[in-house]
């Protein structure tokens, strides 16, 4: 089961984070890649990792999904090189972190644009080719922040932008389950990366997953992929407008 030999997958934010991390889950289980962010350099160098590591084929594209010709000048490319893309996923993202009070307009432009609008930008370009091949799964990153509030960041602008993608994911999956295309959303809980490693390892977080977090901790390395590799694959076929939560528990409580 799970087996995504023959599969292509185009995974955004795929130069650090998650995004590095679905990718190599991908990539063990047989699928050639797409992988595509704004550092071409540490693309080409994630790129050769995996061929060497697991032996697929790896499609580098220096793209900002803020910018649609980019978008669109990334699925021309993936197409021509491969001739169809089966799995997407959408993982790049960036935010300002401010209250309602503070949040200046650019700052909520910023954060709605990267993380909403982006998300909008490269599944219209892919979910074309998919439609061409009536198969596709698409796999947007969504937050637990997108299901619920939080005291402890005031980030209004980040959950409104996941909570935008969850119900985009929803309005998609309904619109595109005709043409054989899924679409489902994960929302991780806290996970250590590049970008949040300094915060969680401070006294005060720790403290804060223990009284939070069911399972009193943060998420490891690895306990995304499975999740991400189910929805990519044949057997999750029946899926679709699923939100995923794989948070610890955080949003049961």
């Amino acid at each position: 089961m799970f087996d995504l030999t023959g599969k292509v997958a185009v995974v955004t934010g795929a130069s650090s984070g998650l995004g590095v991390q679905i990718a190599k889950a991908f990539a063990a289980q047989g699928t050639d890649l797409v992988i595509m962010a704004r550092r071409i350099e540490r693309l080409e160098e994630f790129a050769e990792q995996l061929r060497g590591d697991f032996g697929i084929k790896v499609l580098p594209i220096k793209c900002d999904v803020t910018k649609t010709e980019d978008v669109d000048n990334a699925a021309k490319l993936a197409e021509e090189e491969f001739g169809h893309v089966d799995i997407l996923l959408n993982c790049a993202g960036a935010s300002k972190d401010k209250g309602v009070i503070e949040m200046t307009d650019e700052e909520w432009d910023f954060t709605i644009d990267t993380d909403l609008t982006s998300v909008f930008r490269v599944t219209r370009a892919f979910a074309k080719i998919m439609q061409k091949n009536h198969f596709g799964r698409i796999i947007n990153i969504a937050s637990m922040y997108g299901l619920v509030g939080n005291t402890e960041i005031h980030t209004v602008a980040y959950h409104a932008s996941k909570g935008g993608v969850v119900n985009f994911t929803r309005a998609v999956a309904a619109e595109l389950a005709t043409d054989g295309i899924t679409c489902n959303a994960i929302c991780p809980g806290y996970f250590e990366t590049e970008l949040t490693k300094a915060v969680l390892d401070t006294e005060h977080f720790q403290e804060f997953a223990k009284t939070h977090v069911p399972m009193q901790r943060y998420g490891k390395p690895g306990e995304l992929d499975a999740a991400a590799v189910f929805l990519a694959s044949d057997e999750s076929s029946y899926v679709t407008g699923a939100i995923l939560p794989v948070d610890g528990g955080y949003t049961c409580i």
